[in-house]
């Protein structure tokens, strides 16, 4: 996990070169830098690290700074919950200037509190609200100007809420299912099938697959602890 996080298996040669060496504080890059990011929105990959690398070039160069390409990563970063990764996105924006040459108003003061709510909900591995507040009206913009250009963005906070599924459950029924994943009747089904999970003919649950995560076993601890060394702390404890 930690080695995908650093070095995505789909992160091209050049741009590994590009973010492991001083060139990635170069502004020159910077364009090289955001053609990966739209080349992740369109091909539902995600690398951090060369996202990361553009906010601290924005940090650095105020002058550069595209607060659509900024909307863009922190979308990216939003699938990766719970990983830190948004936080990591937002911790860099907070120190940064807001450049006053824009052509047009900057949508990130608007669209920073939405994401924010919606990375909120996700965290605390409320789904099914975090649906109904994202097809909320409040969100309509969000949705027609960036979600939309995100190959993939719904589904990959589907997988946000199967990881969270697959550590905490062992049946599940499909109406809480469907509400975590915001699909119902046929679409469910294919999705769950997609899955390779199982439906228990005798309740008609769901069956998560058995994994580390949602399997109680019963673990004996034996402590090794001698009589001299109770004697020990004994007396130090008399002293004191």
């Amino acid at each position: 996990m930690a080695a995908q996080w650093i070095k995505p298996s789909t992160r091209p040669d050049p741009i590994e070169d590009l973010v492991s060496g001083v060139d990635r504080y170069n502004p020159s890059n910077v364009s090289i830098l955001e053609d990966y990011l739209y080349h992740q929105i369109r091909s539902e990959e995600y690398d951090l690290l060369a996202n990361l690398a553009i906010l601290k070039l924005y940090q650095f160069n105020p002058d550069l700074h595209n607060p659509d390409v900024v909307i863009n990563i922190l979308l990216k970063a939003l699938a990766a919950s719970p990983l830190p990764d948004f936080n990591l996105c937002i911790s860099i924006l907070d120190e940064r200037t807001t450049p006053s040459s824009l052509d047009e108003p900057d949508p990130l003061p608007t669209t920073l509190p939405l994401l924010k709510v919606l990375q909120n909900l996700l965290y605390r591995c409320r789904f099914p609200a975090f649906w109904q507040t994202y097809n909320s009206e409040e969100f309509e913009t969000l949705r027609d100007n960036y979600t939309v250009e995100v190959a993939g963005f719904e589904n990959s906070i589907r997988q946000v809420a199967i990881r969270a599924v697959k550590a905490t459950f062992t049946h599940i029924t499909s109406q809480r299912l469907g509400s975590y994943l915001n699909l119902e009747g046929d679409a469910l089904t294919a999705y769950v099938k997609q899955l390779a999970w199982a439906v228990d003919s005798a309740t008609g649950n769901i069956v998560v697959p058995p994994n580390p995560d949602n399997q109680i076993e019963a673990t004996v601890v034996q402590e090794q602890i001698k009589l001299p060394q109770l004697t020990k702390v004994i007396s130090h404890a008399v002293k004191a």
